[in-house]
C-alpha cells in the first residue's frame, strides 16, 4: 500500500463553523491563502490529544524533557543536525518568538535586514517594536530568485544594522538555501557584527528528493551568531496547538532569548501543546512523507494546469512549501487589486504578493494543501478570474 493510500488526503473535511481563520470567509467562497492545510492531522497526534483530553483536568503545564528530546531526535534523524537539548526553549509560536527576539537583540531605531519578498509578519515584528525594516531584495530572473550578495554586504555594513532575519527555506519564493549560500550569509553577518534569527518552520516541507540545511549547522560561526526558530506546526498541520521552539548554542544569545519569551509571557504550553508536538515528531513521519507525496502531485498538477490554461501566469521554480508563487507581471502590477477582483468575481481567496514587499506586487500566492477536488475547483476559479481581469483591462 502506498503511503498516500493509507491516509485520506482526498477527504473534504468541512472546516466552516470551527472558528478556522482560513475558512472565515463568505458563503460560496474558497480560501486558498493562509499556510494552513485542509488535511486532518496524523492519527498519532489525534490519539495523543484525545488521551490528554480524557484525563479531564486542564491545569498549568510544564515542558518535560521528552519534548526537547523529540526535537533533538527528529532533527538528527530527519535533517542530519545534532542539536543539544539544553539549548532548546519552548515558546507558543515562531511569530511571538521573533517579536520577542527583535526586542531583545536590537535597540529602538536599529535596522533589521531581510530578503524580500518574504513572510509579511516579519515586518510587523520589526516595525511594531520601533525598529526599521531594511530590505535586501532577492534578484528575480528567468522564473527564480537568487541572492545579491553585494547588496547584502552593503546593507549589513550599515552602522545601525544589528540583526538579520533569515527565512530558511524561504516563504513565499520557495528557495531552499544551499550550504554554500548559508555559510556566506553567516560569514558576512559575523564580519559586520550582525546577529541572525533563522525561521525554519517550513523545513520539513521540501519537495521529495530535496533536503534543507539548518543555518546553525553550516559552521561554528553560524551557530555562534544565531537563534533558530523551529516548530512541528506547519509540517504536521498543528498550528492551532501553539507550540514551537527556539534554539541557540551561544549562551549569551540563549539567555537573551529565554528572558525575552518569558518577559513577554509566550513560554508556557497549553494542555495539548507538548503532547501533540511529541507525537508528531516521534511518530508522525509516515504521515508527513505521505503528505509530501500528495503535495508534490498537487503542485505538479497546478503548474501543468496553469501552463496549459493560463499561460500569461508563470509559476516560480520552487523546491519547498505547498505555496505556489505565481508571476502575474504580464498583465498586472497591482496584486492587491488583482486578488480582490478574483475574489469578487469567483469567490477564490488567494494572497496578494504585495504584502510580502520586494517585487511582490506582481505576484499572487496560492495554497495547494487541500484535497484534489478543492484544488480543481480553485484552479477553475483562478482561470475564470484572470481571464475576466485581462478582458476587462483590454476593454
Amino acid at each position: 500500500m502506498k503511503r498516500t493510500e493509507k491516509f485520506d488526503f482526498d477527504k473534504p473535511t468541512e472546516r466552516r463553523g470551527t472558528s478556522s481563520l482560513k475558512w472565515d470567509v463568505g458563503k460560496g467562497e474558497l480560501p486558498m491563502w493562509v499556510a494552513d492545510m485542509d488535511f486532518e492531522c496524523a492519527p498519532c497526534i489525534r490519539e495523543a490529544v484525545l488521551r490528554r483530553a480524557e484525563h479531564g483536568i486542564y491545569g498549568y503545564n510544564i515542558v518535560p524533557e521528552e519534548w526537547s528530546q523529540a526535537y533533538v531526535n527528529f532533527w538528527k534523524r530527519r535533517h542530519g543536525w545534532q542539536m543539544r537539548a539544553a539549548c532548546l526553549t519552548f515558546t507558543t509560536g515562531i511569530v511571538p518568538a521573533i517579536s520577542s527576539l527583535v526586542k531583545r537583540l536590537t535597540n529602538v531605531g536599529d535596522s533589521v535586514a531581510l530578503f524580500t519578498p518574504v513572510y509579511d509578519i516579519f515586518f510587523h515584528s520589526i516595525e511594531n517594536a520601533g525598529r526599521h525594516t531594511l530590505e535586501v531584495p532577492l534578484v528575480y530572473s528567468d522564473g527564480q530568485y537568487s541572492i545579491d550578495f553585494a547588496d547584502l554586504e552593503e546593507k549589513l555594513s550599515r552602522p545601525l544594522t544589528t540583526l538579520f532575519i533569515l527565512c530558511n527555506p524561504h516563504n513565499p519564493c520557495g528557495n531552499v538555501w544551499t550550504t554554500e549560500e548559508l555559510r556566506r550569509i553567516a560569514s558576512l553577518c559575523a564580519a559586520h557584527g550582525v546577529e541572525v534569527i533563522s525561521d525554519e518552520i517550513h523545513c520539513s516541507l521540501t519537495d521529495i528528493g530535496t533536503e534543507y540545511v539548518p543555518f546553525a549547522s553550516v559552521s561554528e560561526e553560524a551557530a555562534a551568531i544565531s537563534v533558530t526558530c523551529l516548530s512541528a506546526s506547519k509540517s504536521f498541520n498543528i498550528a492551532g496547538m501553539q507550540s514551537a521552539a527556539i534554539y541557540a548554542e551561544n549562551e549569551v544569545l540563549r539567555n537573551k532569548a529565554v528572558r525575552g519569551v518569558n518577559s513577554d509571557e509566550v513560554a508556557e504550553p497549553n494542555c495539548f501543546a507538548v503532547e501533540a508536538t511529541v507525537a508528531a515528531l516521534n511518530e508522525g513521519e509516515e504521515w508527513l512523507d505521505a503528505a509530501r507525496e500528495y503535495l508534490d502531485v498537487n503542485k505538479a498538477y497546478v503548474r501543468a494546469f496553469i501552463a496549459e490554461n493560463i499561460p500569461s501566469v508563470k509559476c516560480v521554480r520552487q523546491r519547498c512549501t505547498y505555496l505556489i508563487w505565481m508571476d502575474c507581471s504580464a498583465f498586472s502590477s497591482d496584486s492587491d487589486a488583482l486578488a480582490e477582483f478574483i475574489r469578487e468575481r469567483t469567490g477564490l481567496v488567494v494572497s496578494s504578493g504585495a504584502q510580502y514587499r520586494g517585487n511582490g506586487k506582481f505576484f499572487l500566492r496560492l495554497n495547494t494543501a487541500c484535497p484534489r477536488s478543492r484544488l480543481e475547483d480553485g484552479l477553475a476559479r483562478l482561470k475564470r478570474g484572470i481571464e475576466e481581469y485581462i478582458s476587462r483591462k483590454g476593454d
